[in-house]
């Protein structure tokens, strides 16, 4: 515990960010590794307002078969607070729901996902379940939308694990992402105003209480990287998110992983007038990294074990990819950097033909 309060302390030192913040609680997360790049007051429960969204679109998204039409009803209709406007009767499917709920920001939606996957109470569950799973201990959901209650809370940090799980889901991050939708006769309109403002904004979520303040979540992607923000009770959210992420993405620098023509490994070759051919790296590979991240890549490479002659050079032998944990972060093609010729005797008679007339090399 004691290293990592002091990893999070010096986190904050790096960031020069922090003297400016309006946030009660922040936090900026590497997406694909949980990486904490800045933190302040991360852990402290506090209410998340709508931002509870994420969680209930992710667990939405669990249930598939998203093209499901429902009827709306009364009780859906009915929800206090943002709306994407529901109408008893209505029928339209889980995925334009989904919309609404992330876009709009509708507490109707998520009432109307609660009833539609399970139940109400069954679903909170879920939703409790699932933070359960991501090992989160300092979130509870009392309700799917956010709205105030004494036993639904979060964390900077643990709404930040949320979102990285989200954001692993391509449809999640297809709503998210979208500036607007339309669900019958009604255009849904993203709130997200990061997603016009922020070089490489793809989303996430916005939420507001009295009780809550203004909280935010979201998330950018630059050089093969991606970044969640999050700041919960914050005035200037933001401009906050802005300086945030731009600190964020400052911390990487780029590295080259190989260069094109590097020779990666050898393949042994079988029935050849030689042993072994080299395979080489088609391009130069380069990935943004943080520092200390170089030595825990792994380099896995994709293709045949052996081969067999012949073989042609600069041919296709598969492909590399350089992995930080899961995260995959550059890819690459390799190819043949020498040839492998089939001994005369186990020529083919056409190019033993040719070989008489011409003559060889």
């Amino acid at each position: 515990m004691k290293k990592i309060i002091c990893a999070l302390l010096l986190t904050e030192l790096c960031m020069p960010v922090s003297g400016a913040l309006s946030a009660r609680s922040a936090v900026v997360m590497d997406a694909d590794t949980g990486e904490v790049l800045f933190a302040y007051n991360a852990d402290e429960r506090l209410p998340m307002a709508s931002t509870t969204k994420i969680m209930t679109a992710l667990v939405a998204l669990g249930e598939g078969n998203l093209d499901r039409t429902y009827t709306a009803k009364a009780e859906y209709a009915q929800v206090e607070g943002s709306s994407m406007y529901l109408q008893e009767g209505e029928t339209l499917t889980l995925r334009d729901t989904l919309y609404g709920l992330m876009l709009s920001s509708g507490n109707d939606a998520a009432v109307a996902i609660a009833g539609e996957c399970g139940g109400y109470d069954a679903f909170i569950q879920k939703m409790n379940d699932k933070a359960a799973e991501l090992g989160l201990t300092d979130t509870h959901f009392a309700n799917p939308n956010g709205l105030p209650a004494d036993d639904h809370y979060t964390t900077a940090h643990e709404l930040a694990i949320i979102t990285a799980a989200a954001l692993r889901d391509p449809v999640f991050r297809q709503i998210v992402s979208t500036q607007s939708y339309t669900v019958g006769a009604r255009t849904l309109t993203n709130h997200n105003r990061l997603l016009s403002s922020y070089e490489g904004a793809i989303g996430v979520k916005t939420g507001y209480t009295r009780a809550a303040g203004r909280c935010l979540v979201s998330a950018a992607e630059r050089n093969g990287r991606t970044l969640i923000a999050v700041t919960l009770n914050d005035a200037d959210d933001w401009n906050d998110h802005a300086a945030l992420l731009d600190e964020g993405f400052a911390q990487y620098e780029p590295v080259m992983l190989h260069e094109a023509g590097d020779e990666i490994t050898t393949l042994r070759v079988f029935g050849g007038d030689v042993d072994s051919v080299p395979l080489v790296a088609q391009n130069t590979v380069t990935a943004y990294l943080l520092p200390g991240e170089r030595e825990k890549i792994q380099a896995v490479r994709y293709g045949d074990k052996i081969c067999y002659a012949p073989v042609v050079q600069t041919a296709y032998a598969g492909q590399i990819e350089y992995r930080l944990g899961d995260a995959v972060l550059a890819r690459d093609t390799l190819v043949y950097g020498g040839a492998a010729l089939l001994p005369p005797e186990e020529k083919s008679l056409p190019e033993r033909i040719l070989e008489r007339i011409f003559g060889t090399d």
